[in-house]
């Protein structure tokens, strides 16, 4: 298949780079009053600011022909058709569908697919509205008062970010917890100070064979019968999102209260599906169903908006230009909200795993550089322990920056209303910074304004300056509400897709986590044999035999 690096739009950006490079975004602002307007599209109330952005309206016409001549339009209508774009693994690719109105049909090999996509809808609702009303109890009587979820990667990461993103909106009286590390240290941290008689436990898993998750399962299960005395009592405290009905009833659990899901609902796009489930208990099904609209809704404009236009077209395309003309390895997202401080690490999974591939759709190495690394933290804590990096570093660090213009509308905190204009004024400060940086000039005149003299100058001014020139996308909207949330969530996966069409990657498949499971299934059991291990290369057999020496001496 063909390279994108042979595309025309691709060689005339690679000649138009070097006409660019030079140029200055505090200059490209000076000598363009109307940038802004330009460089920034609206939805709803949802603003995506681009406008700090190395580009020029010459950059943006080709960047834009670069989607056309790698076929994006072409690869998302087939992702919306339902094709098997998952091509290593012969999938379709339609999470989307999990996020669309039920009367709009949608077929997959010439069947309709959303009657059971809402039948699981309806039977999540059904279970959250018995669980949070107090008619599902524990088996005791009691009522529920802690869910925690057992799962992993997508099964875990989806759901945390989403409870704790819409923390105001939960209800007191249910609190929610996120299993998913093997250390055992994790569920027992957890599962300190719960009452086993008020417990629901999730276990998230498609196979339910997944080794972390049904061993985390498989512990909690012990640890609940232990202490409420009777095996029956897992039915009552466990249910599952899985696909594996026969491994579900062997657990103790009722196939009643087991959710569904499908083969093309890719782990890390699944939070809308049934493993949704924890987020639908802890803020309500009509809540997730907002979340889910808000999803379409992005859905919708991905779909239908010019390319000129298109939130995720645009991302994608400013994400290509750095990592593949400036060479920026990585890129920051800086939530400047605290209840998004695990979208960074959601974010991660859902791009990494998705574009971090070396070999193209059709198995060829890649000749252009795919997925960075992508890393953040919620601001203002970034401020203080990585922005110096950013500022004044080696390195060019593309960076987003994520604000809601008011605190949520479900907390009558006036904490809350005192400290929000403090965190949207880093919010402005640190994406102007990075775009205008601080001269030599201006650095120099700072300090004689603070009266130091020539010498001391000298010496300090070279460490005030700041290059600036540092590309940004700035992310406004009203409130962290599940609407927004699921249109921002929305947003990045549809650009991530558009960035591996580019680049010409499945950005469905994940295999690269598969050897370390392998490799770790066959030491298990080696690690309880007696004697030395030999079958590996000298580090992993020198790890392992000291491991087991350390072993013998505390026993």
């Amino acid at each position: 298949m063909l390279s994108p690096h042979m595309l025309p739009a691709w060689k005339a950006l690679l000649a138009h780079h070097e006409e660019v490079a030079p140029l200055h975004l505090r200059d490209l602002f000076a000598g363009d009053p109307d940038r802004f307007d330009r460089f920034s599209v609206c939805l709803d109330d949802f603003l995506l600011d681009f406008s700090k952005n190395r580009i020029t309206e010459q950059t943006f016409r080709l960047l834009m022909e670069l989607a056309r001549d790698a076929g994006v339009k072409g690869w998302r209508d087939r992702m919306l058709a339902g094709e098997p774009i998952n091509n290593t693994e012969d999938r379709a690719v339609l999470h989307i569908a999990l996020r669309r109105p039920a009367d709009q049909p949608l077929e997959l090999a010439g069947q309709d697919i959303m009657p059971a996509v809402e039948a699981v809808r309806r039977q999540i609702a059904d279970f959250s509205r018995r669980l949070r009303g107090g008619d599902w109890r524990g088996f005791t009587g009691q009522p529920i008062q802690d869910v925690v979820n057992i799962g992993i990667g997508g099964s875990d990461l989806g759901p945390k970010m989403v409870c704790e993103a819409l923390k105001p909106y939960q209800s007191p009286d249910l609190r929610s917890h996120f299993v998913s590390n093997v250390d055992g240290a994790h569920l027992a941290d957890t599962l300190a100070g719960l009452d086993p008689a008020r417990c629901l436990f999730i276990i998230a898993s498609k196979t339910f064979t997944t080794q972390e998750t049904m061993a985390n399962a498989a512990s909690a299960r012990v640890w609940l019968v232990d202490r409420l005395g009777d095996a029956a009592a897992v039915s009552r405290h466990f249910v599952a999102v899985s696909t594996n009905q026969a491994a579900v009833r062997d657990f103790g659990i009722d196939p009643a209260n087991m959710f569904a899901f499908w083969d093309w609902v890719g782990g890390r796009y699944s939070l809308w599906s049934a493993i949704g489930l924890p987020i639908a208990l802890a803020v309500g099904a009509e809540r997730f169903f907002e979340l889910l609209d808000g999803a379409h809704r992005m859905d919708e404009h991905f779909r239908t908006a010019p390319m000129e236009k298109n939130m995720p077209v645009i991302l994608a395309l400013l994400g290509i230009w750095y990592r593949n003309f400036f060479g920026a390895c990585s890129h920051a997202v800086l939530p400047y909200d605290q209840h998004l401080c695990h979208l960074p690490s959601y974010l991660q999974q859902c791009d990494m795993e998705s574009n971090g591939k070396s070999v193209n759709r059709a198995g060829e190495p890649l000749k252009t550089a795919s997925g960075p690394v992508l890393w953040g933290e919620a601001g203002t804590n970034g401020q203080h322990a990585f922005y110096q990096l950013i500022h004044q570093g080696s390195e060019l660090v593309p960076a987003d920056f994520i604000a809601a213009a008011e605190p949520p509308l479900e907390t009558g905190d006036p904490l809350l209303a005192r400290h929000h204009p403090i965190l949207l004024s880093n919010f402005f400060a640190q994406a102007e910074a990075l775009m205008r940086g601080k001269t030599e000039e201006e650095a120099r005149r700072e300090l004689e304004d603070h009266g130091l003299d020539e010498e001391k100058i000298d010496q300090l001014a070279p460490h005030k300056v700041f290059a600036g020139n540092r590309p940004s996308n700035a992310i406004l909207f009203r409130h962290l509400d599940p609407r927004t949330l699921g249109m921002l969530i929305a947003l990045y996966e549809h650009k991530i897709f558009v960035q591996g069409a580019i680049w010409g990657v499945n950005s469905f498949d994940q295999w690269g986590v598969e050897l370390g499971k392998q490799l770790a299934k066959a030491i298990l059991p080696e690690l309880a044999e007696s004697g030395a291990v030999t079958g590996h290369d000298s580090s992993t057999n020198g790890l392992i035999n000291h491991y087991k020496d350390l072993r013998s001496t505390e026993s």
